[in-house]
């Protein structure tokens, strides 16, 4: 089970990015933590081994990346995962059947199909609610609830919830709190201080930012619950293989300064898009036209580079995804490029359509993952691609 160093917790954020959960290799002294690409180790005689049995179990590679993110989170303990979605697959494996969930309607579109096509035949059950609504949140709770599981800001709708007032239901109620931070990333928001169990990543996103892995992680503050998820990671193998996980390390290291550059260009590009006619609406926290602006600014200490736009209908959206340059078509997010996609036919396609069209997740819908180029050419080629 991975834990990290105290030495790891008095650090800076830039300061942990780089340096949490690694030191320098003992054999060569490299600075760059070495890839273990192996799958067994040499053990010197029954019960005697260096902390390491099997790679399933543990690799070093793999516990640096758990214990840098954990550091990030202000966690204890990090689990890395071979994708988002295994992730969330394992946090849901916290819980048995006939145990119920209160979810967010606007998860990530994967993350209503683990839960409403997969897990509801195994004795789950799921309550899909907006969780701007805390209230909602409260009257979905039953005697069976065991997990409240909110993602903030939503995907791709970017609405926030209220992670205080959750975390009090969460409390009152004594359910596991989960909170995918994705979007925000620690830089900008920080699950924990308002509390939270379990923050999940998508570490494909941000985290690696540079769209060559596919990973997920989890992190946890308790002890009680971080022996569940290692029972659960080496029991159920979905982990990740040693690059993945040494190209997430990699792009931790420069998390801090490439959100400072998404937010900024994501906060001047939304602002343009704001005051062009040809756009009905403009989904961004960072805008003071967002109903829940003074939320964002309240548990949020920047606003990212996700946003969405409304272009009023299906034929529209496709113009304008298909006549981008420099940003690119494309599934995913949080890359160093710019990426545009259609949600309803991409992330989201597996949600039912009157569900998607209850939550304003129309088929004019678009949504924009600004990347760290130029801005002023982004707003270039979003000016011509609006313009056909």
């Amino acid at each position: 089970m991975t834990r990290i160093a105290d030495r790891d917790r008095a650090h800076g954020l830039a300061t942990r990015a780089i340096h949490a959960g690694q030191q320098p290799d003992p054999l060569a002294g490299a600075v760059t933590f070495p890839i273990f690409q192996t799958s067994t180790y040499v053990q010197d005689g029954l019960g005697k081994h260096k902390g390491y049995e099997y790679a399933r179990t543990s690799n070093p590679t793999r516990q640096a990346l758990e214990r840098n993110v954990a550091a990030l989170e202000g966690g204890t303990h990090g689990f890395a995962f071979a994708s988002g979605m295994a992730s969330v697959d394992s946090v849901l494996k916290l819980l048995s059947a006939g145990d119920h969930v209160v979810c967010g309607e606007n998860v990530y579109g994967g993350v209503h199909r683990l839960m409403d096509k997969i897990l509801s035949r195994m004795g789950l059950t799921f309550t899909f609610v907006d969780t701007r609504d805390p209230a909602q949140v409260e009257a979905a709770v039953t005697q069976r609830t065991r997990m409240l599981y909110a993602e903030t800001p939503t995907n791709p709708m970017m609405r926030l919830a209220d992670l205080a007032a959750l975390g009090g239901i969460a409390k009152a109620h004594g359910l596991l709190f989960v909170v995918d931070n994705t979007f925000a990333t620690p830089v900008f928001q920080r699950p924990f201080e308002f509390g939270a169990d379990i923050v999940v990543h998508s570490t494909t996103k941000y985290l690696n930012g540079h769209s060559d892995m596919i990973g997920g992680l989890l992190i946890a503050q308790s002890d009680e619950l971080a022996e569940r998820l290692a029972f659960i990671q080496n029991s159920a193998g979905a982990v990740p293989g040693p690059f993945d996980c040494w190209l997430a390390l990699r792009g931790t290291k420069t998390l801090p300064l490439r959100m400072k550059q998404h937010d900024a260009s994501g906060r001047q590009i939304a602002e343009w898009l704001a005051a062009d006619r040809r756009v009905r609406a403009v989904h961004y926290p960072g805008l003071p036209s967002h109903p829940q602006h003074d939320l964002a600014r309240r548990q949020m200490s920047g606003f990212g580079g996700m946003m969405s736009i409304e272009t009023g209908s299906l034929e529209r959206a496709a113009r304008i995804v298909e006549r981008v340059k420099l940003f690119v078509l494309a599934e995913s997010l949080g890359g160093v490029e710019s990426l545009i996609g259609h949600p309803a036919t991409m992330t989201h396609a597996a949600v039912p359509k009157a569900m998607r069209e209850a939550m304003g997740l129309t088929d004019g819908l678009v949504r924009l993952s600004v990347g760290i180029e130029a801005t002023e050419d982004l707003i270039a080629d979003l000016d011509q691609a609006l313009a056909g």
